[in-house]
């Protein structure tokens, strides 16, 4: 009867020879796939080409309508903020009777000057008839012809200061110097407002524009005519067109201004902040499931499929994205294959288990 001893050594040794087995048997045997991917191929697809930007809602124009009388009380506002004017429509009154006044004793200077200059010509006119005569010497006579040049002189003067009070008469009412829209109002009925005071701010024509911010190399693909469109904070879009790319770049922000014109619409409103992009043009566009690019430390990988079962880990180039598919750059081709779905939790050179899209 074998001892215990003996029974120890033979337990051992058959636990080895199994063991031995087992590690030959996982030797021979292929590796475990670690997940199983779906494949697809890139597609070549015709996708527009369009620049996004964000950009401010500005007024094309804004005319500063000012004062332009000295010491007179406001007496009508007839505009108020949002208003639809018409070049030439009255905005506001000054009181004008200090100024009737003033331009009724303009008047009254003005026939006083001329009566005197009809003197002077007159005087002017007969020391003329007797020079020669002895009547009059030459020095009385040259004194009688500057007095009338001096007379003709104070009458053109008062007829200046004439027009200068009915002008001031005439700028007593404010006037809408172009058609447009009311956008800001500080005139105040009984406010004496100096000349320069600005009184009404005016959207000229109505006219708003998008000021959208580009770099430098977008830039360079925006011309004029440019189809552009803008997405508001509703989800209401408008549709503009460029009509000029600013020639020089902000020093700060080392981007540049294109200036988009924008049709009328009750729900665009100056100083709005919006979304938009330039519509320039197609082209062919290599693209693959959003799902297929992996973000990892910065870069985009996709995992290429390898004919011997495993999965190459390759960096790409991501470029425009429309719905749920990516354009790459560059770092594959139309032919190759790659795994669609699970790449997250992938690694490079992991055997996988592909079935077909």
């Amino acid at each position: 009867m074998p001892t215990v001893s003996a029974r120890l050594f033979f337990v051992i040794t058959l636990i080895a020879l199994l063991s031995a087995c087992d590690r030959h048997s996982d030797a021979d045997s292929p590796p475990r796939p670690a997940l199983t991917v779906t494949a697809a191929s890139p597609a070549l697809e015709t996708w527009p080409i369009r620049i996004p930007a964000n950009g401010t809602i500005e007024a094309w124009q804004e005319a500063i309508i000012c004062s332009d009388v000295q010491a007179l009380r406001l007496a009508e506002v007839l505009a108020d903020v949002g208003d639809t004017v018409k070049a030439g429509q009255v905005l506001a009154v000054f009181d004008d009777e200090p100024v009737k006044i003033d331009v009724a004793q303009a008047k009254a200077a003005r026939a006083q000057a001329w009566a005197a200059a009809e003197a002077a010509r007159d005087d002017a006119e007969r020391a003329k008839t007797l020079r020669g005569s002895g009547a009059l010497s030459d020095q009385v006579i040259t004194k009688y012809l500057t007095t009338e040049r001096s007379a003709r002189a104070q009458a053109a003067a008062a007829e200046a200061s004439l027009a200068a009070q009915q002008l001031r008469l005439t700028r007593t009412r404010v006037l809408a110097p172009d058609d447009g829209v009311i956008s800001a109002r500080n005139a105040t009925v009984g406010a004496v407002i100096g000349p320069g005071g600005e009184m009404f701010r005016l959207i000229r024509q109505g006219r708003l524009e998008w000021r959208a911010e580009l770099t430098d190399s977008e830039l360079e693909h925006v011309t004029p005519e440019a189809v552009a469109r803008i997405t508001l904070t509703d989800g209401h879009s408008v549709e503009g067109t460029v009509r000029v790319a600013a020639p020089t770049l902000n020093t700060r922000t080392r981007t540049g201004l294109v200036y988009v014109d924008l049709p009328p619409d009750s729900a665009i409103r100056p100083g709005m902040f919006v979304r938009g992009e330039f519509d320039l043009g197609q082209s062919t566009a290599l693209t693959v499931p959003q799902e297929a690019v992996t973000m990892r430390e910065a870069f985009h990988y996709v995992f290429r499929l390898e004919t011997d079962g495993t999965v190459r880990q390759t960096k790409v180039t991501p470029g425009r994205r429309i719905g749920r598919r990516v354009e790459i750059l560059d770092g594959i081709t139309p032919d190759t294959r790659i795994a669609m779905k699970g790449t997250g939790f992938l690694n490079d050179g992991d055997p996988v288990r592909v079935v077909e899209q």
